[in-house]
């Protein structure tokens, strides 16, 4: 899959992914929120936890399952990036902060997701 294609099926799907979030009762602060160290996908509160939301799109089943592409690498350089996050936003505070991943499938049309909480 070229660069540009891969690019729009990964705003795609964490599209997806924010507005199933939404629909599951978690309000959307931030996507896409970047710093020196990387990106955060999206930054949303359930209840009075702020998450930090990992999302993997893939298209069809033959590039395999989306978890796969989020190591436990990935997951460190994530948790990594909330105190960042943190000092770019020194007005927020949060009793609890947790780690979430979401895998979008799209197939055509149709689209599936699923949530892991707490994956790290």
């Amino acid at each position: 899959m070229e660069h540009g294609t891969t690019a729009r099926l990964g705003v795609h799907g964490e599209s997806l992914a924010a507005d199933w979030l939404r629909q599951r009762g978690y309000r959307i602060v931030e996507r896409n929120w970047r710093c020196a160290r990387g990106e955060v996908d999206i930054v949303a509160w359930d209840g009075d936890t702020l998450v930090f939301v990992e999302v993997k799109t893939r298209a069809g089943a033959a590039t395999g399952h989306p978890f796969e592409s989020i190591t436990a690498t990935k997951l460190t350089r994530l948790r990594r990036l909330v105190p960042a996050w943190f000092d770019d936003h020194p007005d927020v505070s949060a009793r609890a902060v947790r780690i979430d991943a979401v895998a979008v499938h799209v197939d055509g049309p149709r689209s599936a997701v699923e949530l892991v909480v707490g994956a790290l």
